[in-house]
């Protein structure tokens, strides 16, 4: 599925509360028994073309996604709020909330996919949400920037780094190291930071299609 033709299969959705109001894409295929929700980072947003492709791969896969914004148009403009992980975590606990919340999400079993400075906010927000967090995939994360709750992480967790992604590659290890939970961490080779180099994006698709697959209910 082209990433185009996924992007037609969503529906746009505004997650509220107290003040908050972000955006949101929703795409839920037949027999869905899960959902993933995206935490975007440095500044990125559910137009992420990246995030997009992923997303399309776990769609096939029958899982339901939900790739919206963790900032408000007017918090953007400020850079700290990119890397407050404290923030970005209470928007990512806010969508696992709004996802609970609506009959047609209720009930599915729930991933987070976090990249950049998503992934400490993903592996933050699933130690403090009182809902249930099955697996955690983290793209070219910076999960030492939840170093305080990674001995904490429940959620089997996948640390997909670049080969050449020099100086993350040590943060991840270090982090990994941490982590309590069922982990994994798998260096993508020639890879960098974005994951921009031929095949590169394709393997990271692969990689989480199969770690949600193996620790999410599967659709039917």
């Amino acid at each position: 599925m082209r990433v185009d033709e996924f992007r037609a299969l969503q529906r746009e959705v505004w997650i509220e509360s107290e003040g908050v109001r972000v955006g949101g894409f929703l795409a839920i295929p037949d027999g869905a028994e899960s959902i993933v929700l995206f935490a975007h980072g440095s500044g990125s947003s559910r137009f992420s073309v990246r995030n997009g492709f992923v997303a399309s791969v776990l769609h096939e896969a029958k899982m339901a996604t939900l790739l919206f914004d963790l900032l408000m148009e007017e918090e953007e403009a400020d850079r700290r709020n990119v890397f407050d992980i404290d923030l970005l975590a209470s928007r990512l606990i806010l969508a696992t909330e709004w996802v609970r919340s609506r009959p047609e999400t209720g009930r599915l079993d729930i991933g987070y996919f976090g990249a950049s400075t998503g992934s400490a906010a993903a592996l933050k927000a699933s130690v403090l949400t009182p809902h249930r967090i099955s697996a955690i995939v983290s793209r070219g994360g910076r999960p030492d920037m939840a170093l305080e709750v990674l001995d904490r992480v429940e959620a089997p967790t996948l640390l997909i780094v670049g080969g050449d992604d020099y100086g993350v590659i040590d943060l991840n290890e270090a982090a990994y190291e941490r982590l309590k939970c069922e982990k994994r961490l798998v260096l993508v080779p020639g890879a960098t930071h974005l994951f921009e180099e031929p095949g590169a994006l394709e393997k990271v698709a692969s990689l989480a299609k199969e770690w949600f697959t193996d620790h999410l209910k599967r659709g039917e």
